[in-house]
């Protein structure tokens, strides 16, 4: 076994060599016997397919709000992923130092964010000729991916619905920032390990999405799709660091 790897706002995507903890919407309805009956009569067939698969994985429903249900010292390795951008910047710390407290000596923290480098270089690639044609949509949806969830008040969830359902959800559920769905912050491969060695971890670099000093981190297979024949989440920057 890797040893004791706590994977973090895991979301769906969860792994049996991990204790994966999330605290959504979905996981506590999936957690509730009468939610999850009201929900199911209420709920379109996708997400009555995302509630069904939530309620068969290994989650531990906890917010991290309260911390991390761990003592010091006491795992070997935290992951998450496309998590920290969306906690509040001054936050963040608070919440990466908690990661510090429960993690063991030598023990490693794996970071995966939007990189916000590659988002940017991406953009700019639109001016590096001029690109006298193209087509204003296509560059639109480059400031779309740099910019969206940072800004959009509507939640995914409630984009195709009619107006009235959508604003009877949103008034009992709220908008996008407070299902969490916003980034408040972004990271790139300065200001992460930067934030990181100010905070005491050792030993910062920059992995890619299938190197990791976790054991059997391709087995574990978090930055992996599901048949491992590449990379999760392609936007991603990853960082590792030890305690």
């Amino acid at each position: 076994m890797p040893g004791k790897i706590l994977n973090l706002g895991c979301g769906v995507k969860t792994s049996p060599l991990c204790i994966n903890i999330d605290w959504s919407l979905w996981i506590r309805i999936s957690r509730n016997p009468l939610l999850k009956r009201v929900a199911e009569m209420a709920l379109d067939d996708s997400r009555r397919s995302k509630l069904t698969k939530l309620a068969d994985k290994p989650i531990m429903a906890h917010d991290l709000k309260k911390g991390i249900p761990f003592a010091d010292n006491s795992v070997d390795g935290v992951y998450h992923s496309h998590l920290l951008e969306h906690i509040d910047r001054p936050i963040a710390s608070v919440f990466l130092m908690e990661v510090k407290r429960v993690l063991k000596p030598g023990g490693v923290h794996r970071i995966a964010v939007p990189d916000l480098e590659r988002l940017a270089r991406n953009y700019l690639s639109d001016f590096s000729n001029g690109h006298p044609h193209l087509d204003w949509h296509q560059h639109d949806d480059k400031i779309e991916e740099m910019i969206d969830q940072m800004v959009r008040r509507e939640s995914v969830g409630t984009r195709q619905f009619r107006p009235l359902r959508k604003k009877i959800e949103t008034l009992f559920i709220g908008d996008a920032r407070r299902r969490g769905e916003t980034h408040q912050w972004m990271y790139d491969r300065i200001n992460l390990p930067g934030l990181l060695r100010d905070l005491g971890f050792r030993e910062v670099a920059v992995m890619d999405y299938r190197s990791s000093r976790i054991p059997r981190w391709e087995e574990i297979g978090l930055d992996f799709t599901d048949d491992r024949s590449g990379e999760y989440k392609t936007d991603s920057l990853y960082v590792e660091c030890i305690k």
